[in-house]
C-alpha cells in the first residue's frame, strides 16, 4: 500500500468515526445544557462554591463570573508553579520563574497550552496533575458554556438571560468532559500510553552518558488534552512522544478526540435551535474547510521533487515514521484548525507551503470545528457576518434564526473578528522591530519571520502549537504570548456574551420569502467564501514575508 492511499484510508476510517459519534453525542450534550435537574455530586459543589445554579443571568453577570473563575485559576496555577520546589512529588525541580510561570498559567487557563518549558524536565506530577490537569478540564468548559449561552440567545426570546455560568460549567466538567476523558484515558493505557507516578529512573548508557526518563499520570492528560483541545504535553516531544502516542492507531484516535466534541456541537445548536437542519449548515461549512485543508496539507508533503524526497515518499523530514506523512498531515490540520495545538512531527520541518497551511487554519479563527465551544461561537459570528454581506447585495435588512442583525449587533461581530488578527499582527511588528526578540529567531530569512508570526498566531488564537524553532523562554516571548493570550482569549468573549444578550432580548421575526434560507447548500457556500476572503485580505500580507516567500523560493 502506498503512502498516499495509507492517508486516503486513514482520512476516511476518521471521518466515519466522527459521523458515528456526531448525533449520540450532541443529542447529549443539548440534553445536559437544556435539563432543569443536578446531580447530587454537583448540588455538593454548588453548595461548595456557593452559587445558586438555577439563578438566571443576564450577559454582564455570565461574563462576570467567566472572569473571575479565570482570574482565580490564574492566580492559583501561577502559586502552584511558585513553590514547586517545597511540594511533594515534585521529582525534584525547583520552582518555575515568574515570567514563565505567568505565561504557563495564562497559557493553559486560556485553553491555549503553549508551552515554553520541557515538561519532563521542569514539572512535577502536583503541577502536573493539580494544575494543569485541572485547567485542562475547566478552560475547556470554560469555551462551551460561552458557546451555550450564544446559542440560547439565538434560541430565546424577549429575555436577556443567558443561563447560569456555574451550571453551565459544572455541568460541562462533570457530565461530557470527565466521563469522556475517563475512557479515553482507558483506551490510551490499553494501547500503551503509560499512567503512574514514578519518580525519574535511568534507562540507558550509551557514548559514556545516560537518558533518563520520568513517568507521570500521562494518559489521563492526554485524553483530556486532545477531548478538551488542549494540547499541553507531559513531554516536550508532545504527541511525537511514544509514552504519550505510542502507535498509529492512538494517533488518529487521538485525533478523533479532538474533532468529535467541536463538530458535535453543531447538532447541540441545531437541537437548541429547534432546527438540525441549520446545525448540518454549520456543520457542512466546517467540513468543508477541515477536508479542503487536510487535501492541501497532504498536497504540499507528497507533493515534491527531488530524489531524495521521491525515495523516502514525500518530506519525511520531521515526520514520525511510526505515522508518515499522511497521518502527521491530518493530525497536523486537525491541531491548528481547533484550538487543541498538539502536535506529533515538527511543524517547523514542514514544507514552507505545508507551514502556511497550518498557520492560515489558525488565522481562520479556530472555527473549523475549532475549539471545544470557541468554534461553535466563532462561526456563529462569521454566520453573523455573512448574513449581514447577503443582506447588503439584496439590499434587506439580514436577519439568522429569526433574529435581525442590526447595527448593535454587526458592531459587535466585527469588534470579534478584527481583535485576534490586531493582536497577531502588533505583536509580530514588534518583536521583528525591537532588537533584542530577533535574537529568539533559530533562522534568517522569511523561515525565521514565519517562528515569529506562527507563535504570535499560535498565542492569541489560543492554539499552542509553534514551530519550535523559536526559544520563546525568554522574558519578552513568556510575557508577550501571555498577554496575548489572555487578550486573545477574554476579549471575544466579551462581544460574544455581549451578542448574545442583544440576540436573546429581540422578539423573533417571521421568515417570509425574502428570508435567507441558512439551512442551505447555498449559505454553506457563502459562509466559507466569507471566512477565506476576510481572512485572506486580512493575513496575506503577512503571509507572503513568510510561508509564500518560502514556498514559492523553494
Amino acid at each position: 500500500m502506498g503512502p498516499v492511499l495509507a492517508g486516503a484510508l486513514q482520512l476516511l476510517a476518521l471521518i466515519g468515526a466522527l459521523a458515528l459519534a456526531y448525533i449520540p453525542l450532541g443529542d447529549y450534550m443539548a440534553k445536559v445544557f437544556s435539563s432543569d435537574k443536578h446531580w447530587r455530586v454537583e448540588k455538593w459543589i454548588y453548595k461548595g462554591i456557593g452559587a445558586n445554579p438555577d439563578a438566571e443571568m443576564r450577559w454582564p453577570a455570565y461574563l462576570r463570573g467567566l472572569l473571575a473563575f479565570s482570574a482565580v485559576g490564574v492566580l492559583f496555577l501561577y502559586l502552584l508553579q511558585r513553590i514547586q520546589g517545597v511540594l511533594p512529588l515534585s521529582l525534584g525541580f525547583k520552582s518555575i520563574d515568574p515570567a514563565q510561570a505567568f505565561n504557563t498559567a495564562a497559557s493553559f487557563v486560556t485553553n491555549t497550552n503553549w508551552q515554553s518549558y520541557y515538561g519532563e524536565q521542569a514539572m512535577g506530577h502536583v503541577v502536573q496533575t493539580a494544575g494543569l490537569a485541572v485547567q485542562n478540564f475547566v478552560s475547556a468548559a470554560v469555551g462551551i458554556a460561552v458557546a451555550v449561552a450564544l446559542v440560547r440567545g439565538f434560541a430565546r426570546s424577549r429575555t436577556g438571560e443567558l443561563g447560569n455560568f456555574w451550571a453551565d460549567l459544572v455541568r460541562g466538567t462533570i457530565r461530557i468532559l470527565v466521563p469522556g476523558a475517563a475512557i479515553a484515558a482507558i483506551v490510551l493505557v490499553a494501547c500503551g500510553v503509560i499512567q503512574n507516578f514514578s519518580g525519574i529512573h535511568e534507562v540507558g548508557r550509551f557514548l559514556g552518558g545516560s537518558q533518563q526518563w520520568n513517568g507521570g499520570a500521562v494518559a489521563s492528560q492526554e485524553a483530556i488534552k486532545e477531548f478538551g483541545t488542549n494540547g499541553g504535553g507531559y513531554f516536550n516531544a508532545n504527541s511525537a512522544h511514544p509514552f504519550e502516542n505510542p502507535n498509529p492507531f492512538t494517533n488518529l484516535f487521538e485525533i478523533f478526540l479532538m474533532l468529535v466534541i467541536p463538530f458535535s456541537l453543531t447538532r447541540t445548536f441545531g437541537v437548541m435551535v429547534g432546527s438540525v437542519k441549520q446545525g448540518y449548515a454549520i456543520l457542512a461549512t466546517m467540513a468543508t474547510i477541515w477536508v479542503g485543508f487536510v487535501a492541501l496539507m497532504m498536497w504540499s508533503e507528497f507533493a515534491h521533487h527531488g530524489p531524495a524526497l521521491q525515495l523516502a515518499g514525500g518530506a519525511m523530514e520531521g515526520k514520525e515514521v511510526r505515522f508518515g506523512i499522511g497521518s502527521s498531515s491530518i493530525f497536523a490540520t486537525s491541531t491548528t484548525l481547533t484550538s487543541t495545538g498538539a502536535v506529533d512531527s515538527f511543524h517547523s520541518s514542514f514544507t514552507g507551503l505545508g507551514g502556511g497551511v497550518a498557520m492560515l487554519g489558525m488565522m481562520l479563527g479556530e472555527i473549523a470545528p475549532g475549539g471545544t465551544g470557541s468554534g461553535l461561537y466563532g462561526m456563529l459570528i462569521m454566520a453573523v457576518i455573512a448574513v449581514f454581506i447577503a443582506g447588503l447585495m439584496v439590499g434587506r435588512t439580514p436577519e439568522y434564526l429569526g433574529k435581525k442583525i442590526g447595527s448593535r449587533e454587526i458592531k459587535l461581530a466585527a469588534c470579534y473578528i478584527l481583535i485576534t488578527p490586531a493582536l497577531v499582527l502588533v505583536f509580530t511588528a514588534v518583536s521583528m522591530a525591537l532588537p533584542t526578540p530577533p535574537h529568539s529567531m533559530l533562522n534568517s530569512g522569511a523561515h525565521g519571520f514565519s517562528e515569529v508570526l506562527y507563535a504570535f498566531t499560535s498565542a492569541s488564537n489560543n492554539n499552542g502549537s509553534a514551530f519550535a524553532g523559536l526559544n520563546a523562554n525568554t522574558d519578552w516571548y513568556n510575557t508577550m504570548t501571555g498577554l496575548a493570550m489572555i487578550l486573545g482569549r477574554f476579549l471575544p468573549m466579551v462581544f460574544v456574551l455581549a451578542l448574545a444578550g442583544s440576540l436573546g432580548e429581540q422578539k423573533p421575526v417571521p421568515v417570509t420569502a425574502g428570508t435567507l434560507r441558512t439551512e442551505k447548500p447555498l449559505f454553506t457556500g457563502l459562509l466559507v467564501g466569507a471566512i477565506l476572503i476576510i481572512t485572506g485580505l486580512t493575513y496575506f500580507p503577512a503571509l507572503a514575508l513568510g510561508p509564500l516567500a518560502e514556498g514559492l523560493a523553494s
